[in-house]
């Protein structure tokens, strides 16, 4: 039996409600159908937005929304999308199926989103093929509150008030699609641009991304902070208040990706060892950043993650949907207990792509929606949201898998303690097919009230639009205390999530 070992008295770091962000981007589905239909569709929404969509996400607790893009930001072009929707700019999206877009969701649209949502507001800007002045100018059209040329032209469109900006991203992928640049010259570049994300607001700071790497570029870290640390630097010596990172899970590589519904045990647990490979890219930037930061000032932002398959069959190639099975669900657990058991450094994390786009949370068919299992994972971690880390660790924890390269731990966790005294537990079942019994040991917590759910079921069950519910969250009452320890079993293929209170 392994053991799962809790200090709930030694804190170790605070869980930014951050960790929990999503991703939306002018790609296939997300942005169009999936989240916003117009004011003028049958599809129940409230100015535009789906209502059972944002009904949804609300419940999920989002606590940060980046957009809009992505590939999309590089080449996005802020005033193309205000004003009189019928005189706006349509353009090609050129790296996401070629189709056109209409603009009809732009800034005023995103923010209304984020309205509706209750989260914070998270914008990527252009630096591929923008200026430094439409940054600038974007910059004050959300944010200045008086008399400018931009705010004029804001209240000009219907909003007066300004919007508050939470974070700017100065760019993105650089190294690759926002503009092929090597770290130098990004670095330089991003020195400059953010230069002109001015701070209208001083009681709302803008916090500004700068981009980081592709995966394993640790080159690229070390380029772009070199060049952002060198003198002379303006006031505190800091030009960024993040640095970004992504890292998709490609079982099978990434020219062939593999099926999002059709695997076997092999591809499931190289599945999990890839998902699992997050750790160490933390660890290993991390590393890099500390040289520069040694206090931890700028934050890790992992705004891109999760799995990425083949496209249904069926679908357009360029719209990036999948299905989205328990092996998501299992790479989601493991890749939100990696962000809290680092959230000493990571302080932002995005799961791309919100509805119908990669690992999405929620997917769509014409007036049909449905909760994937990825959403059920986000539901019951949501109470890691702003919460204290706690130092837990599991005795006896064996190492599992299909073949020696692809092992896996048998259980996966993360502890955290809420303001309102709840101690929060998530525990994964990494293997497909065997149950693990567990015991849970306290420092000094006696166990008196406990709430608790699980997510099981085999490994490929997955919801479709005919049968929306077949991987759902459920109540988990399957455990016993005795002597001051929870005693439980694990199924297969589960997701566990306990909230206990002290006697």
């Amino acid at each position: 039996m392994a053991k799962l070992v809790i200090n709930e008295k030694r804190k170790k770091g605070h869980i930014n409600p951050e960790i929990y962000g999503h991703f939306a981007e002018h790609l296939g589905r997300c942005i169009y159908e999936g989240l916003y239909v117009g004011e003028n569709s049958d599809i129940p929404n409230v100015n535009g937005m789906r209502k059972d969509v944002v009904d949804a996400l609300k419940e999920m607790k989002i606590p940060v929304l980046r957009w809009p893009g992505g590939c999309f930001a590089d080449e996005y072009h802020w005033k193309d999308g205000i004003g009189p929707k019928e005189s706006r700019k349509r353009m090609i999206n050129t790296h996401w199926g070629g189709v056109t877009e209409d603009n009809s969701f732009g800034t005023h649209e995103f923010f209304e989103l984020c309205e509706q949502l209750g989260c914070k507001t998270y914008v990527n800007g252009n630096v591929g093929s923008g200026t430094v002045q439409e940054m600038s100018e974007w910059v004050e059209y959300i944010t200045f509150n008086g008399v400018s040329p931009m705010a004029d032209l804001r209240a000009k469109n219907g909003h007066e008030a300004p919007w508050k900006l939470d974070y700017f991203g100065v760019g993105n992928e650089n190294w690759g699609c926002g503009g092929n640049m090597t770290p130098e010259y990004y670095g330089n570049l991003y020195r400059r641009y953010q230069t002109y994300v001015r701070q209208y607001d001083a009681a709302n700071p803008v916090r500004k991304i700068c981009c980081g790497a592709n995966v394993a570029d640790y080159f690229w870290t070390k380029g772009v902070l070199e060049t952002c640390f060198k003198a002379p630097q303006p006031g505190s010596g800091l030009l960024l208040d993040g640095l970004s990172l992504h890292y998709y899970v490609h079982p099978e590589g990434w020219d062939i990706k593999g099926s999002a519904t059709d695997f076997d045990d092999k591809v499931w647990y190289k599945t999990l060892a890839k998902a699992r490979y997050m750790d160490e890219l933390i660890s290993r930037h991390g590393a890099i950043m500390d040289e520069y930061d040694p206090e931890k000032k700028i934050g890790m932002i992992v705004d891109e993650w999760g799995c990425w398959f083949t496209v249904e069959p069926g679908t357009n190639p360029g719209f990036l949907y999948q299905q989205n099975t328990m092996r998501d669900a299992l790479v989601a657990g493991i890749s939100l207990n990696i962000f809290n058991r680092h959230c000493d450094r990571v302080k932002m994390a995005c799961i791309a792509q919100m509805v119908n786009v990669l690992q999405s949370v929620v997917l769509t068919e014409g007036p049909k929606m449905l909760l994937t299992p990825t959403y059920h994972v986000f539901h019951m971690y949501r109470h890691h949201q702003d919460a204290e880390l706690v130092d837990s660790y599991i005795d006896g924890n064996k190492i599992i898998g299909a073949e020696d390269e692809y092992q896996v731990p048998f259980l996966d966790e993360s502890v955290s303690v809420s303001e309102d005294g709840y101690l929060n537990i998530t525990l994964n079942n990494l293997s497909a097919t065997e149950d693990a019994p567990v015991v849970i040991s306290f420092a000094q917590l006696k166990p008196a009230e406990i709430t608790a759910s699980i997510l099981t079921e085999e490994m490929h069950a997955h919801n479709t639009f005919d049968a929306p519910e077949t991987v759902k969250e459920m109540p988990f009452t399957a455990y016993e205390v005795k002597d001051d320890s929870i005693f439980l079993t694990a199924p297969a293929c589960s997701v566990i999530s306990l909230r206990v209170k002290n006697a």
